[in-house]
């Protein structure tokens, strides 16, 4: 009997049937041990496109083991990783996004790395950017806003991880309560709204689990040409403002009152370097891109704080510190 553990690949998917179909290629085309268990799961969260189509092509062509497919109806990427993570059993649960193509070996790296690390709470490996077209030079700036994780040729610890590729450890999941109780949405139908990912990652790693990185799993992260422009990652980043108050928030282990004090001075802070960036803009000195999309993203962190002000006490205790009393 093989000692490697099994591990069941969770694809969320919404209208997304051409990229779907490239991300089911690479998955086809994995090479992997006789002996390694691995299955695909397909969360189709409403799709009215020809997504079925592409799973079943797939099916018929019997590459990708145990290849099946279940409907959420709730619209949001976290109600859809959500279902993936009840209607899979393996020990260890892999989010790759529908528009993630896998290297070849990823699935074997990937388990090979679960079984050396069989304490630890997730990992996840390289996230290369695959633009569709090269974008404008300041774009490049922020590959954060498009899920990039480079940090290095060696395996490390880390606080906090993408979405894109993570693995999870079920009984570390379950042990944090997210399968019971998910605290913050993800990205809706075509709304920019971001948060559940790093909820994920954050309630693991404040439950006192090891999260990894792991340069040997590889995969491309494609990046469509219409999510380059400036009013998308005005967009994307004052989403991700938000998320960043709401996930440092569920590692805090003061009082409310602690809270909102430092999260208000790192907000007032954050705008007073957006009025510097504003100024020396207007000396000719920095990218007026740049100084839009900083500014969402300090407004994102405001809207933040006003979204857990106007949480009721239940919920703000939900909130504030939940990954430490899950530990």
């Amino acid at each position: 009997m093989s000692n490697l553990p099994p591990i069941d690949i969770v694809i969320c998917t919404y209208n997304n049937a051409p990229l779907l179909d490239k991300a089911l290629s690479a998955l086809s085309q994995q090479i992997v041990s006789p002996k390694l268990e691995w299955r695909v799961l397909v969360v189709d969260n409403n799709c009215t496109d020809h997504t079925q189509k592409i799973v079943e092509k797939y099916r018929v062509l019997g590459k990708i083991p145990q290849l099946s497919t279940v409907s959420e109806t709730q619209q949001g990427l976290t109600y859809a990783r959500h279902c993936g993570v009840q209607n899979t059993t393996a020990d260890w649960i892999a989010f790759v996004d529908d528009d993630c193509f896998l290297a070849e070996d990823w699935v074997e790296q990937a388990v090979r790395f679960a079984a050396a690390h069989p304490d630890c709470g997730a990992f996840g490996g390289r996230v290369i950017l695959d633009w569709e077209t090269l974008p404008a030079q300041y774009v490049l700036n922020y590959g954060y806003s498009f899920a990039q994780q480079e940090h290095g040729t060696e395996p490390q610890k880390k606080s906090c991880l993408v979405g894109a590729g993570l693995v999870l450890n079920r009984s570390a999941l379950a042990h944090t309560g997210w399968i019971d109780k998910p605290l913050l949405q993800d990205r809706t139908g075509t709304k920019l709204i971001s948060g559940g990912d790093v909820e994920i990652a954050l309630r693991i790693y404040g439950a006192g689990y090891d999260l990894w990185y792991t340069p040997d799993c590889k995969l491309r992260h494609f990046i469509p040409a219409r999510r380059t422009s400036q009013k998308y990652l005005i967009d994307i980043n004052y989403g991700l403002g938000t998320s960043q108050v709401l996930g440092d928030s569920l590692l805090w282990s003061g009082s409310y009152r602690d809270w909102l004090l430092k999260f208000i001075i790192d907000a007032v802070k954050a705008s007073q370097n957006v009025l510097i960036q504003s100024l020396r803009a207007a000396l000719g000195r920095m990218n007026p891109a740049e100084v839009e999309i900083n500014g969402s993203f300090v407004r994102g962190k405001w809207a933040g704080i006003s979204r857990v002000v106007r949480m009721s006490r239940e919920e703000r205790s939900l909130l504030l510190g939940r990954a430490k009393l899950a530990g």
